[in-house]
């Protein structure tokens, strides 16, 4: 399996229970949303972000918060 496609969930009742709000971006999630396991400039480890809010970083092999992926590119 692709490492991308591994990060990847759909957003299911658990996850709203547990995450209910995107770090990223700051909208809430639905059900049946993708989602990706990312890092950002958030406290902590990784956490569930939009998909479209995340690039995956093929250096790291690991997902990104957009803007942090983009600060790290742009100094």
């Amino acid at each position: 399996m692709d490492k991308r496609q591994s990060l990847k969930t759909i957003m299911g009742r658990e996850q709203l229970n547990n995450a209910s709000q995107c770090p990223a971006c700051g909208r809430n999630f639905t059900m049946g949303e993708t989602v990706v396991l990312a890092c950002g400039g958030w406290e902590g480890g990784p956490k569930l972000v939009h998909e479209n809010d995340a690039v995956f970083d093929e250096a790291t092999d690991s997902y990104v918060e957009r803007r942090c992926y983009e600060g790290r590119k742009n100094p």
